[in-house]
């Protein structure tokens, strides 16, 4: 985040008196939202609402498959909803209102192993996961609808797993960003061994940030517990925003320092 420092006079009586000026980054950081399988955009944009309130450019959009393109549904597949992520990235990063260094994407659920994923193609600064679901590397290009036919999918994801077994795991390892984990207390979808394989992956980060909702389904259909995860994910991205913004303003006064010192 590029914090300006400016040193300036002012003009009092007969006297001139020096200051200092530090203004925020002229860019904004981006929020970059990733809706579930069987999900839309709409489910994220009360979230959205509230990143954009803290100071956010945040895009929420609708993977293939879903809404207006549904019709691509029983075909659609993981290498296709990868690149709309990637595309979505892309534009948002391209914003000119938007710091491209400073870019956060929360995915929850089939969303959230995308977002994962996606960590090894862009550079995401701050990674929020709600209940990131796992799926074999093994037919990487078959429609998505069949990854649950034809394998013991609930059985795999009850397995604790090295990082290395699985490509959205070794995303995680490689991952050097900061990070929310979001798991719901009583998720059979993407049950409790999938998000401690996550959390062990993501050994690498700056910060791993690590929740349960008590209460919560996969779907988070309570009211309660979408408001305890928005709570959560809003006052993260605020901290970790205002924590860049203060990183950043302390290197200014530090190279300062350092020139005045020269």
């Amino acid at each position: 985040m590029d914090v300006s420092l400016e040193t300036i006079e002012l003009a009092v009586e007969q006297e001139r008196i020096s200051g200092t000026v530090l203004s925020p980054p002229s860019q904004l950081p981006g929020v970059l939202f990733v809706h579930g399988w069987g999900g839309s955009q709409e489910h994220d944009l009360v979230r959205a609402r509230e990143a954009a309130g803290i100071g956010c450019v945040c895009l929420t959009f609708d993977l293939r498959g879903h809404e207006r393109t549904a019709r691509h549904w029983e075909k659609v597949n993981r290498p296709q909803n990868l690149a709309d992520l990637l595309a979505a990235y892309d534009w948002l990063a391209a914003r000119p209102n938007v710091d491209p260094d400073a870019i956060a994407v929360v995915g929850i659920s089939y969303g959230g192993y995308l977002a994962a994923l996606m960590t090894a193609q862009r550079p995401v600064r701050w990674l929020a996961l709600r209940s990131p679901a796992i799926y074999r590397d093994e037919g990487w290009e078959r429609p998505k609808l069949q990854l649950h036919i034809d394998t013991d999918l609930v059985a795999y994801r009850q397995r604790r797993m090295d990082w290395q077994e699985n490509a959205v795991l070794r995303a995680c390892a490689e991952y050097r960003g900061h990070a929310l984990l979001v798991a719901a207390e009583h998720d059979t979808v993407v049950p409790h061994p999938v998000i401690d394989n996550y959390a062990n992956a993501l050994h690498n980060t700056r910060s791993l940030t690590r929740r349960v909702i008590e209460g919560a389904d996969h779907a988070f259909s309570q009211k309660p517990a979408q408001k305890a995860y928005q709570t959560i994910l809003v006052k993260w991205l605020a901290e970790m925003i205002m924590g860049a913004r203060e990183e950043a303003a302390m290197t200014k006064l530090r190279e300062r320092k350092v020139e005045e010192a020269e």
